[in-house]
């Protein structure tokens, strides 16, 4: 059977273990195919193929609940349900999602693409399926990076708590996107070194069970004794200590050692975690070999050598302009240090990381601990800059209201990846933070118009110290424009008129500027001059600026790659309210009140009605409305 002739997972269940093997080998090559050409999350997929087709052997999706934490692992997953032929559209324009998407599917029970949700979830089902009285499976696969969430523990501890009914698959590959840090990690790299625990303690109670007569009081009394056992074998038990039974290490490439302990499992009463040693990247060399996470999402490559076809821009990335510019001030400033929740790859820090390891800390997927722990060294007089992408940063917003707003704190935060950042989809566009950020007190946030712009922003921030601020910059490659040598902070507050105009007003900032730019000179050859304004800080706002615009009567248009409910033009708009310039003609374009799916940036933005050509109608209009309003009066 063709790949792309798979209609739904059941055929597995005939297959002979010879035909498993040929399957698995086929999807690899498959996906590398597929891959090279879109890009995607190789190495996670590569990983789970055997445990992949294990797990659909012996459950019965849909109605066993498979969930995948994170979700970019579910490559394999969406072969076997039907949707290998859909490949050539991976995380393309109104294509095949790059995680689990239940209008794809009913095979997709549960949609994620922030880590160590799956817990939490799985609990939630598996308790409607006993209050219903339903006896399906309810399958977590969890990733050992995603384990360090804190989300993930307290799971762990109601579900171990509750002798709830499930089956965990930890998938340890020793690496979430960058290599995994702290002690439970520490813990899990004791137990893939354990031993057969659980064969020694079987063997032991059925020895014992053999003596005529006492064997079985002897077994019930040697409880004590298995438990010394399991702690000479396995240091530090973790799970089973949280009230699960642990079978474990499991070779993740081995279809005997995975069926044989997934039969085992599903025997079994309360929580059971099989703990699957994978290899992310199997099966790829350039893949299997990567040891810093460069493998984890790529772009399309080359399949011969494994070289990524690169961007045609010599501009420096917003990631590492930011980066570099931290380190650089960092040299002179001992107060700086930088953490990042397990994103140091992403946030471009290695360099930070190498030169300074005292004062950089990645603290693993745990965003809270990561902003509060920023805000702790900040009490101390330290200057900590927080690397974060801007979807992550959702995920810590009690820590950034409580802890660092609140106690008006000088903690530096990068929010990267702001704005929207296509292939990933509505779980990763950058569109949200202006929102949940600019209702905190004592908050500034600012954002570039470019990378020179930039580099002063990052100077700005680390000499501000009157409390907490953010500077926003998007995915991908700066504008290649020329650099300062010397690094100059900007006026906390104020804006810059990039051309003059008598028709109408523009305010945008960051990413949107080109296209206003692009927009004003349209509308100039229609005979039309509007001043652009590049509102860099979009809290505070330039008041003295926006004072002198509202005196003239122009209409204005505010411009954001972020969602309008809540962001800059509500600031506007607020303001206008505020000072009872009610009649001050405004209108705003952002992202509408939806999410937003997967897809190049360009595309999407033209979707939504964001472009310059989208810019210049809505100005024209908006002037012919306020000639004609005029008139009127």
């Amino acid at each position: 059977m063709e790949l792309t002739e798979i209609t739904n997972p059941s055929f597995i269940k005939k297959l002979d273990r010879e035909q498993m093997v040929e399957l698995a080998e086929e999807i690899r090559k498959f996906l590398i195919e597929k891959l090279s050409v879109t890009g995607g999350h190789i190495g996670p997929n590569l990983g789970v193929v055997e445990l992949t087709l294990a797990l659909h052997r012996h459950f019965d999706s849909p109605d066993d609940k498979i969930i995948w934490d994170v979700g970019h692992q579910a490559y394999v997953h969406k072969i076997l349900t039907g949707r290998a032929g859909d490949f050539d559209t991976l995380r393309q324009f109104k294509g095949l999602c790059g995680f689990p998407k239940m209008i794809e599917s009913d095979h997709d029970v549960w949609e994620t693409g922030h880590s160590s949700t799956s817990l939490s979830a799985a609990m939630g089902m598996a308790a409607a399926r006993d209050i219903k009285g339903d006896s399906n499976y309810v399958i977590p696969v969890i990733g050992d990076g995603a384990l360090t969430g804190g989300m993930a523990l307290e799971a762990l501890n109601h579900i171990g708590h509750a002798k709830t009914n499930m089956i965990v698959i930890l998938n340890d590959n020793e690496m979430s996107i960058a290599p995994n840090v702290g002690a439970l990690h520490a813990v899990l790299g004791k137990l893939r070194t354990a031993g057969k625990y659980n064969s020694a303690k079987d063997e032991l109670e059925y020895i014992l069970k053999k003596i005529p007569a006492i064997g079985g009081k002897l077994a019930t009394a040697a409880e004590r004794v298995k438990d010394s056992l399991k702690y000479l074998l396995v240091s530090g038990v973790f799970f089973e200590e949280m009230g699960f039974t642990y079978l474990g290490p499991i070779d993740g490439h081995d279809f005997n050692d995975l069926e044989r302990n997934i039969q085992y499992a599903k025997k079994m009463d309360g929580p059971v975690l099989l703990h699957v040693i994978t290899k992310k990247g199997k099966g790829y060399s350039p893949a299997e070999d990567d040891k810093i996470g460069t493998w984890h999402g790529t772009g399309p490559y080359k399949i011969e050598t494994g070289d990524f076809v690169k961007s045609s821009s010599v501009a420096p990335s917003w990631s590492g302009l930011v980066a570099g510019t931290v380190q650089k001030i960092a040299r002179e400033d001992r107060r700086v240090v930088a953490i990042t929740p397990a994103m140091p790859v992403g946030s471009k820090l290695e360099s930070f990381a190498a030169e300074f390891p005292d004062r950089f800390f990645d603290v693993g997927i745990a965003e809270q601990h990561a902003t509060t722990m920023a805000a702790g060294l900040a009490t101390q007089g330290m200057k900590p800059f927080l690397a974060i992408y801007s979807t992550f940063m959702q995920r810590a917003y009690d820590q950034m209201l409580h802890d660092v707003s609140r106690q008006n704190l000088n903690v530096f935060i990068g929010i990267d990846r702001a704005g929207l950042v296509g292939a990933d989809g509505e779980t990763h566009q950058g569109v949200f933070d202006i929102a949940f950020l600019r209702h905190m007190p004592n908050m500034v946030i600012m954002m570039p118009k470019d990378e020179n712009e930039g580099q002063h922003m990052v100077k700005t921030a680390i000499e501000y110290d009157e409390g907490p601020i953010v500077m926003r910059y998007p995915r991908g490659n700066g504008l290649g424009v020329p650099m300062d040598e010397t690094l100059r902070p900007i006026p906390i507050g104020s804006w810059e008129v990039l051309r003059e105009g008598h028709d109408g007003v523009i305010l945008t900032f960051g990413t949107t500027i080109p296209m206003a730019l692009e927009a004003a000179n349209l509308l100039f050859t229609k005979g039309i001059q509007v001043k652009v304004v590049n509102a860099r800080f979009i809290k505070p706002l330039d008041t003295a600026m926006l004072d002198m615009i509202f005196a003239t009567g122009m209409p204005i248009i505010t411009v954001e790659e972020a969602v309008l409910a809540g962001g800059f033009g509500s600031a506007v708009l607020e303001y206008a309210h505020d000072t009872l310039r009610t009649a001050v003609p405004i209108r705003r374009m952002g992202i509408p009140d939806h999410f937003i799916e997967h897809g190049n940036v360009d595309e999407l933005l033209a979707e939504i009605g964001m472009t310059a050509g989208h810019l210049v109608e809505n100005m024209e209009s908006f002037i012919k409305m306020q000639v004609v309003e005029r008139e009127q009066v």
